[in-house]
């Protein structure tokens, strides 16, 4: 539908600099006619808002393609470092890779979707990045943090989820339900090619035991190469533990470690297999 209306009030010009900004949310470049139809707005429109938003560094203009602007990488990068959660976890998130050699994701929900705040380690082509979003039913960091949502925003969540990725994600609310006691249960999620078709993931919830997860961390690889076991398990629940611990005051603690490895936890024979969480891909 195209607004016709040219408003003019603070509120309405800001509305549509989030409007135009939005239609972003995504890769490659955007043409002015792209735009226009993903926007709903008036071409004059958009054309003179774009052009302004360029003048700001907000936007980016080469010929006739826009694209996002430094200034909005400069603003959501101040963004992710001032964000006191995300200040706690970066030095776990670095060790957690290190011990692993898996790239390790921290992320929060947001609607139906998670967003990734960061990504550690890019060497195993694990296809995210930093503001990604997936749906949060079908990965492991969406589903440990569900895991002690309410039932309302469980059913949102589900609800919010667009058709399935792969074979194996979840698409029912029985599906779901099976996976959130699982985690209850264990302490951790699992995903397995049902965000990606050839990776998976490990995570915990991070926050009080049993209230409301705040965020979560996982570790993520080749799904052939991980082993979904306890000491994999352990440390991503070792790492959530100490990110929350630190996220609460600021100050340094006695804290559970990491332990040293001749090798990555994930590569070679499994310690203890996770018997109930092995299986839990969504055929």
């Amino acid at each position: 539908m195209v607004i016709q209306a040219e408003a003019t009030t603070p509120s309405a010009i800001l509305d549509r600099a989030s409007l135009l900004l939005d239609a972003f949310d995504g890769p490659g470049r955007l043409t002015l006619a792209q735009i226009v139809r993903r926007t709903g707005l008036p071409r004059s429109s958009a054309h003179r808002m774009l052009e302004r938003l360029v003048q700001l560094r907000w936007l980016r203009r080469e010929g006739r393609d826009y694209e996002l602007g430094i200034r909005l990488m400069e603003l959501g990068s101040l963004a992710v470092h001032q964000d006191r959660l995300h200040r706690a976890a970066m030095p776990f998130l670095h060790e957690l890779h290190r011990v692993t050699g898996f790239v390790v994701h921290l992320a929060v929900l947001d609607g139906p979707d998670v967003v990734y705040l960061d990504k550690i380690g890019g060497d195993l082509s694990v296809p995210t990045r930093v503001g990604g979003r997936r749906p949060a039913a079908g990965t492991a960091v969406g589903k440990a943090i569900l895991a002690y949502a309410d039932e309302r925003r469980v059913a949102d969540v589900l609800a919010g989820q667009a058709t399935a990725r792969t074979r194996y994600s979840i698409t029912t609310k029985a599906q779901l339900d099976a996976e959130l006691t699982k985690v209850r249960a264990h302490g951790v999620a699992v995903e397995r090619e049902e965000s990606l078709v050839g990776f998976g993931c490990i995570a915990a919830p991070i926050g009080d035991p049993g209230a409301p997860a705040a965020a979560a961390v996982s570790v993520c690889g080749p799904v052939d190469r991980m082993a979904f076991d306890h000491r994999l398990a352990a440390a991503v629940r070792t790492t959530a533990l100490n990110i929350w611990r630190h996220v609460d005051d600021g100050r340094v603690r006695v804290h559970p470690t990491l332990q040293q490895h001749a090798r990555p936890l994930g590569v070679g024979p499994a310690a203890r297999p996770l018997a109930d969480l092995r299986g839990s891909r969504s055929a």
